[in-house]
């Protein structure tokens, strides 16, 4: 049976996006349906406002911090009302790029509305039925709320609402010790708020390398916030109407914080509820859509990508992800013959605290459970960095995982600048070029030296474990002497 259209898009976020262009430029016939703004979390909610409040509150900080380099002036007077105009006036900028009216320009027809699946071959939207070759579902993910006794009644703060507040609040409570729940944390503070951040396990942002999240975790307490490790929130009461919140261990009551307002940064959960999958022969769980290499679902015509599918949750990754999805969505639908498959083995992703802390590949731990003994690590402090203490950045270090042969097994980077360090380093890796890549000549002096120092640590650390070289070596130059 002929259809309207070649490609169908559910979900107007980073992926989406991506796929429409794409498939728009390749002047296949698409639609984009969205049910509330373009652009998704990354523009409204999550990258763009988190990063511009960030900024402004380093801003803050570093004027605070100024006596450091002799140079004093007056505390800040921070508007926070103002810092948040600042980062709406960011969204502003960039939302044009994300526009229904740039995306009709390309021919995309646009429909606003929530829709669902009636069969296996058909989206209805607005009481319009859609049927294409193909359909892309990125519909996206949302806050994960706990189930936290009095938590809604007492009314909370999600990535959702937080960038719209007028006011600072006097003291915050962040549940959640992870990227965003430290990016938030450590910024509110800085711009006024007592914060205190309730992690769950034995320290921050678990998933990272241990050595950097300490040097963070340290970042963040030297700064005045506080940090409550293996604790869970419990429950939430308004008194004298403050929200007051008990967290402790699993066992017993806990202790009682008090708050002006709570931020819920606990993990995120896939947006599928309204879709009727079933209806379209689309198998789900709890953590997303399931697909396969190929980013297809259980039904072959229908593929998915970005943080519904449950993987990598980042922006990059679902526009990653959307290259594969609309080249097998456009070209191979319904067969698997040449089909392109999603590559994780790169994925890099960065926590923008102060200091940064940046990630490729893999922990020192999965690096020795896969390879055993066949794994060096080169680590390299910032303090060894000149330009990193010509500008007072010496916290923190890279740290690079490899193999005897030079091989990169992952990296990680905690201090100043990592989000933008770590490109080298997943250059080289994308490439499966060795470590010794990373030694070539670097501008001095540039935080860039701290790849290439690391990188020259692996013939170091395996010339001083071999012994009887250096002895050859002794032997050779005591007779070049004699003679």
């Amino acid at each position: 049976m002929a259809v309207n259209y070649d490609i169908v898009i559910i979900g107007g976020g980073s992926g989406g996006l991506v796929v429409a262009s794409v498939a728009a430029q390749l002047n296949a016939k698409v639609a984009l349906v969205e049910k509330d703004k373009l652009g998704g979390d990354c523009l409204w909610y999550g990258c763009v406002p988190s990063k511009s409040l960030i900024h402004a509150a380093r801003v803050a900080y570093e004027i605070k911090q100024s006596s450091r380099f002799g140079i004093y002036t007056d505390a800040p007077k921070i508007n926070f009302e103002e810092a948040t105009g600042y980062v709406q006036s960011v969204i502003e900028a960039i939302a044009p790029h994300d526009s229904p009216e740039r995306f009709r320009g390309l021919g995309v027809e646009v429909i606003f509305g929530s829709g669902k699946f009636i069969d296996r071959e058909t989206f209805e939207v607005n009481g319009q039925q859609l049927k294409a070759r193909s359909f892309v579902v990125s519909t996206g993910s949302r806050p994960a709320i706990p189930p936290v006794e009095g938590l809604k009644e007492a009314g909370f703060l999600t990535n959702e609402q937080v960038f719209s507040l007028q006011e600072c609040p006097d003291s915050l409570i962040v549940i959640g010790a992870g990227p965003i729940g430290c990016e938030l944390g450590q910024s509110f503070h800085r711009l006024g708020a007592k914060v205190t951040i309730i992690a769950s396990h034995d320290k921050i942002m678990p998933k990272e390398d241990p050595e950097a999240a300490a040097v963070v975790e340290e970042q963040l307490e030297s700064e005045g916030i506080r940090i409550l490790k293996n604790s869970r929130a419990k429950k939430v009461e308004i008194i004298n109407g403050k929200k007051c919140l008990w967290a402790g261990p699993k066992e017993g009551e806990g202790e009682k914080i008090i708050a002006d307002e709570i931020l819920v940064s606990a993990g995120r959960i896939p947006n599928v509820d309204s879709l009727n999958l079933e209806a379209a022969g689309v198998q789900y769980d709890q953590k997303g859509i399931k697909v396969s290499a190929d980013l297809r679902t259980t039904n072959p015509r229908i593929f998915a990508c970005g943080d519904i599918i449950g993987g990598y949750q980042f922006t990059h990754v679902a526009g990653y992800e959307a290259v594969v999805a609309v080249t097998n969505a456009l070209f191979s639908p319904i067969t698997r013959l040449f089909s392109t498959k999603a590559n994780y083995r790169v994925i890099p992703w960065a926590t923008f605290t102060e200091p940064e802390l940046a990630r490729v590949g893999l922990t020192e731990k999965q690096a020795r459970n896969r390879y055993g003994d066949d794994v060096y690590v080169l680590k390299q402090p910032f303090a060894g960095v000149d330009r990193a203490q010509a500008e007072n950045a010496t916290k923190g270090f890279g740290k690079i995982i490899t193999r005897a042969n030079g091989e990169i097994l992952g990296a990680h980077l905690v201090g100043s600048s990592a989000g933008e360090l770590i490109h080298e380093v997943v250059l080289a890796m994308a490439n499966k070029l060795p470590v010794k890549a990373l030694t070539g000549i670097h501008i001095y002096p540039t935080l860039s030296e701290v790849n290439s120092k690391a990188g020259l640590l692996l013939n170091k650390q395996k010339f001083a474990q071999n012994e009887g070289l250096q002895n050859n070596l002794r032997k050779f130059f005591n007779f070049l002497r004699s003679l």
